[in-house]
């Protein structure tokens, strides 16, 4: 039977093969060295070596190409990258068959996190250069990553309590055994007991840290981790990502990583989009996890139009009929309205109500007719009759609920924009873990390089591989002819305007 033949691996060649020849004119990396050529490093503010003592530094942009080269082939880890070094034809002709060890690949993100936030920034700039960002529709949402810090590793004071009770109880046990072992014994329980009280300073030690900083949880492998809610009653300790999304071409435009949930997120993350778009004309997307009245008072207050879906109801007349959302306010009148027409009023008072770490203001509102309606027992089981409360950022969630009414379609798109990003990086790269360590910091730069990634990735898909390549080679062209078209004039002769176009670009010259 005859099967396909290879090349002899021994036969000599006349003319061997360069490195260019073995990687095709339209391989993606030829994009990816492109477009890290077009950045300027002063610009971008990448940490480099200034010294000249000792061994020369690698050029960030090296790095910063086989980082975006490994993350778009779902390749993190320093280690994998370092290998690649050394039998990746692709990765051999980015890097010019340099090898930089693991401990240099991992040095550069760790000390690159606001750099590499710039990089994800020019791939928007990129974006809106193209007319890809629409800025008129934007949906907004959170993905839990997974922290490199387990469960056991994470203590809360009902947890720690727990532990405590637990040695409390083995100490007495092996005090007791200690009283009546013979001499072989005497040793051993010693031992467990001196281990139980290591343990027991552990733990207090735990509880005070608790105490001084006020937080409510600790990790101890990595201490900005904390352990949150996945789906239902599914917890993992890690970091919960804040991302935005525009709608025209479900392009990223702008990330967070927090370790808080998402009830105060959407304010701090539409005044960025503001910053980004440049404007506020646009419609915001949310689900009912950022259901929250400050939030959507700072949405308004900015002139964006929010759509947060309502939660349920959460708390309940005995009859469904007497729901608080049955009970008809008059704007007008201030008055409550209820659904056998009694009306409530109000003092005019405001009240504290608190919420753990904040408070907001309510009125109330009542009436004295409650005592003899005949719907009472369906209305309330309180016995000085139903109390209404009214909080002062309602007029904001009843906006937001006419925003809902008045469109139910446009709300139905936010799923569709806004999970794209995550069925991709989690689902498709396997990026559902935080692969660096420590600190928030550390896991922004590694959330940075994925989203940097995706959207080199939307780009290249979207403007098509050599139309995005012949962009960014006139790009590079242009930076460098500019450059040595001023170093070749004389500097008295030199126009002013070459001044002003350099530094407009942050460019540094000789």
């Amino acid at each position: 039977m005859q099967y396909i033949q290879g090349n002899n691996r021994n036969q000599g060649v006349l003319f061997p093969k360069c490195l260019d020849d073995l990687v095709d004119q339209d391989n993606e990396v030829r994009v990816i060295d492109l477009f890290v050529e077009s950045i300027n490093l002063e610009d971008f503010k990448f940490i480099v070596k200034r010294n000249t003592e000792g061994r020369p530094s690698y050029n960030p942009k090296d790095l910063l190409k086989l980082y975006i080269y490994g993350y778009l082939n779902s390749m993190r880890s320093s280690r994998v990258l370092e290998k690649e070094c050394h039998r990746n034809i692709e990765v051999m002709w980015l890097l010019k068959e340099l090898a930089p060890d693991h401990n240099t690949i991992s040095n550069f993100r760790r000390d690159n996190e606001k750099a590499i936030r710039k990089v994800f920034q020019y791939t928007v700039s990129i974006a809106k250069m193209f007319d890809l960002i629409g800025g008129k529709l934007i949906a907004g949402d959170s993905t839990k990553l997974r922290a490199p810090n387990s469960k056991k590793n994470n203590y809360n004071p009902k947890k720690i309590e727990r532990h405590l009770a637990y040695i409390d109880n083995k100490l007495n046990e092996y005090n007791e055994a200690l009283e009546n072992a013979d001499v072989d014994n005497k040793a051993i329980i010693q031992n467990q007991i001196e281990k139980h009280n290591n343990r027991k300073e552990f733990y207090n030690h735990l509880t005070e840290q608790l105490e001084q900083t006020g937080e409510v949880q600790v990790s101890t492998s990595d201490p900005d981790s904390r352990q949150l809610i996945t789906r239902n009653n599914i917890t993992e300790v890690g970091y919960n990502v804040q991302t935005t999304v525009d709608a025209k071409h479900c392009l990223l435009v702008d990330y967070k990583v927090t370790n808080e949930n998402d009830s105060k997120a959407m304010g701090g993350m539409l005044r960025r989009t503001k910053i980004i778009l440049g404007h506020t004309d646009f419609t915001a997307l949310y689900d009912k996890g950022y259901h929250t009245g400050s939030e959507l008072k700072a949405a308004c207050t900015m002139g964006i139009n929010p759509l947060v879906a309502i939660p349920g109801v959460s708390s309940f007349a005995p009859d469904p009929r007497y729901n608080y959302d049955q009970f008809i306010y008059d704007e007008n009148k201030d008055k409550y309205t209820c659904p056998r027409g009694r009306k409530l009023t109000t003092n005019g008072n405001w009240y504290k109500r608190n919420t753990g770490r904040s408070y907001y203001k309510v009125k109330h509102y009542k009436t004295n007719k409650c005592q003899t309606c005949p719907a009472r027992d369906l209305c309330t089981s309180a016995i000085n009759g139903r109390i209404i409360e009214r909080s002062e950022y309602a007029p904001y969630i009843e906006q937001n609920k006419r925003n809902i009414e008045n469109d139910p379609e446009l709300y139905k798109k936010r799923q569709a924009i806004v999970e794209h990003p995550y069925g991709v990086i989690k689902r498709q790269w396997g990026f559902y873990y935080i692969m660096t360590k420590k600190s928030i910091k550390r896991a922004s730069e590694d959330v940075g390089l994925m989203f940097t990634a995706f959207n080199l990735r939307r780009l290249i898909n979207i403007i098509g591989k050599n139309e995005f390549k012949k962009y960014l080679e006139g790009l590079v062209l242009s930076y460098f002819a500019i450059i040595d078209l001023y170093r070749s004039i004389n500097s008295n002769l030199r126009p002013p305007i070459f001044q002003r176009i350099f530094v407009h670009a942050k460019i540094k010259v000789a």
